[in-house]
């Protein structure tokens, strides 16, 4: 068996934190060539220990213990950095510094005239580090720094070109309404420090029978339902749930490989990872389970309609993005977390293809995002047709491909559990499939097939919506393909997208690849054993799929985009028309912005200036302190009054004192 040690573990968050402070510090002495170079080497050497340590924990090598104590507190609170290898951290590695590593490639093509270079390598290198440190840790500590850490990377990447109003605008709502989820998140893991005095995570699970217990102090709530609760609301703005979503679709306003690496792949998935790693936890509380379950029904259909209706070739995959972490959560609201995450592993692969084919896209229609504008490409640009087509066919879960074996796995699960929310879960889940396959091939279909737009552009932007500095816009031209450290990612990346699924289902939900790291009570929730029960193999799974609901759903849904956008686009205009008022909502997402900016935040501007204007300007400067000031200035001009300089004046005061003694003296003394 192989062993794992700590000074080689380290290495793999080191590396990337490495050539984030080169680059970011000495940009300027290294220049371009030496910035992406000693990123990119660090996150190589990163992935490359990742392999390794995914191998040995496949061999059946684990890995335990802290690194290094920072301090101690009271009867023996620890803080302290330590690492957690088993299963799910080593393929969360594994999936992220890969991701990564073809992000960063990707990038010396994409942002290749952007004057920010240095500094764009040095903030994907500090985000890598960032998740490394998050994915590895082994208490909740390192988990909240890791957490809150690829919080403030993501807010500097969405904001990258900070010339940009919409840039600002939409780091600054990622920003905060993060800061919404981790306030519950810190109340979660403050409850666990309360009551099981213990930031470990071996130990807090360890404590998990005894707090199970124990009653929410006031309340009739349980408790454990309440932490579960908590932690959950923390996954819900970090993985972008209903509705603490708003910020994700926003943040396309950041150059296209952040999309990639923070929206596919890594930071979105963080709330999955973590409530996967908090399963001996959420296994006691079918309450919050089934909260879980209910939110994620939510996010993956109603995110999914909104994709319908977007334009801009980012923000369809951005709600694809929303819907796909809504199947994530309802598979762990059912408590089949090895599927949720096995989901998040092939999602990162596909969606991180469809992000770097989508950049591609805008690459060669000289930073044009609008779909509208596009159509025909497949003659300019083979190579990003054909991995987007691979992508595409992922997503919405073609027998075979990698996306089939987990968004199938999921729809299974969801209709062998038991909890009350299940019923409107599997409706979700079901629906989803045609939403998904239809607007995934309607933005396809417009891009790559159909008339060539691009030389008129029927839909002109009306700013320079791309990028400051690439300019370009109104001209016309042909597009092109991309150059080889653009398309070489997306080959890469179409590999796993297509192969990851087949290769990996068996040991990963049926096998002993996460029997230490997921713990499942399978008499109360049984849905995968049922699952288990029936898995003959991927190639009889696929095989079997060609007559089931979903894929008649998914052929349906591409069908009817091959109709709409490339037979008789008079549909899709007529249905417009007749759907308007339907349509406004969702142009408008629902209002929840617009609640968000006039009631929310008007509420707060409300409270802010009643507390500024009632407790600062009127409590505490008028009366405490304007107020005490003037009760001493008229005490004093009182006083004042007897500060004559007549020497008859002080005798006089100084006899009737006396007297005043005198009398107090005989009437309290003798009666």
């Amino acid at each position: 068996m192989s062993q794992l040690s700590a000074s080689t573990l380290s290495i793999v968050p080191l590396a990337p934190l490495a050539g984030a402070i080169v680059a970011g510090l000495f940009g300027k002495a290294i220049g371009r060539r030496g910035a992406h170079l000693v990123t990119i080497l660090g996150v190589l050497v990163s992935l490359i220990v990742s392999v390794q340590t995914l191998m040995a924990v496949a061999d059946g090598a684990r890995f335990n213990q802290t690194v290094y104590e920072w301090m101690v507190l009271g009867d023996g609170l620890k803080m302290e950095v330590g690492y957690l290898i088993d299963g799910l951290t080593a393929m969360m590695m594994v999936v992220v510094t890969f991701v990564s590593l073809m992000v960063h490639v990707y990038t010396i093509g994409y942002m290749e005239e952007d004057p920010g270079y240095q500094r764009f390598f040095s903030y994907i290198s500090l985000f890598t580090f960032s998740m490394l440190m998050l994915v590895m840790s082994n208490n909740f500590l390192q988990l909240f720094f890791g957490w809150e850490a690829v919080g403030l990377v993501s807010y500097l990447l969405i904001g990258f070109w900070f010339k940009k109003p919409t840039a600002i605008f939409a780091n600054m709502k990622a920003f905060l309404v993060n800061r919404v989820g981790d306030f519950g998140f810190i109340l979660g893991i403050g409850l666990i420090v309360a009551y099981a005095g213990s930031l470990n995570y071996t130990e807090v699970f360890a404590k998990s029978g005894e707090l199970a217990k124990l009653g929410f102090p006031g309340q009739d709530w349980a408790l454990i339902t309440v932490i579960c609760i908590c932690l959950f609301i923390g996954a819900m703005g970090k993985s972008a749930q209903f509705p603490l979503h708003v910020w994700l679709p926003d943040s396309m306003e950041g150059p296209t490989p952040i999309s990639a690496l923070i929206h596919a792949a890594t930071m979105v998935t963080a709330g999955i990872f973590m409530v996967s790693r908090m399963s001996p936890l959420f296994e006691l509380s079918d309450a919050a389970l089934n909260f879980v379950l209910v939110i994620g029904s939510i996010t993956a259909l109603f995110m999914g309609f909104l994709g319908i209706i977007q334009n801009d070739i980012k923000r369809v995959v951005a709600y694809s993005t929303l819907s796909q972490l809504g199947y994530m959560t309802v598979a762990l609201g059912v408590s089949a977390y090895p599927i949720a995450v096995f989901h998040l592993m092939t999602h990162a692969f596909f969606k991180a293809l469809l992000f770097l084919g989508a950049g591609s896209v805008i690459i060669g229609m000289h930073h044009d995002q609008d779909i509208r504008n596009m159509g025909g490409l497949w003659k300019h640009m083979k190579l990003t047709w054909i991995t987007s087509l691979l992508g595409s066919l992922a997503l919405i879960g073609t027998p075979f491909f990698a996306g089939f074996y987990s968004k199938d796995s999921i729809i299974e699960a969801v209709h062998a559990s038991h909890l009350p929310g299940a019923h409107f879960a599997y409706f979700a889940v079901v629906a989803g499939v045609f939403i998904t396959a239809f607007y995934s091939f309607r933005m396809f279909f417009l891009v790559f097939h159909g008339k060539e737009r691009f030389h008129h552009k029927p839909f002109p932007p009306e700013d320079d919506h791309a990028h400051d500095d690439h300019g370009d816009h109104g001209h016309d031209h042909t597009p092109h393909e991309s150059p080889w450290v653009v398309t070489a990612p997306l080959l890469l990346l179409a590999v796993p997208s297509v192969v990851i699924g087949f290769l990996t289902i068996a040991p990963m939900l049926f096998g002993e690849f996460f029997k230490d790291a997921i713990f499942i009570n399978h008499e109360l929730h049984p849905a995968l054993e049922e699952l288990k029960s029936e898995f003959h193999g991927p190639l009889a799974m696929a095989l079997h799929a060609f007559g089931t609901l979903p894929f008649w759903l998914a052929f349906a849904g591409v069908a009817t985009a091959y109709v709409f956008y490339l037979v008789k686009p008079s549909i899709p205009a007529a249905f417009a028309r007749a759907l308007r008022p339907l349509i406004k909502i969702g142009e408008n997402k629902y209002y929840l912005d617009w609640f968000n900016e006039h009631v929310i935040a008007a509420g707060a501007r409300l409270l802010g200036k009643g507390l500024w204007k009632g407790g600062d300007q009127g409590l505490i400067d008028g009366l405490l302190v304007n107020g005490s000031a003037k009760l001493v200035g008229l005490f004093a001009s009182v006083v004042r009054l007897a500060q004559s300089g007549y020497l008859y004046t002080y005798a006089l005061v100084m006899v009737v004192g006396v007297l005043a003694l005198m009398s107090w003296f005989v009437v309290f003394k003798y009666h």
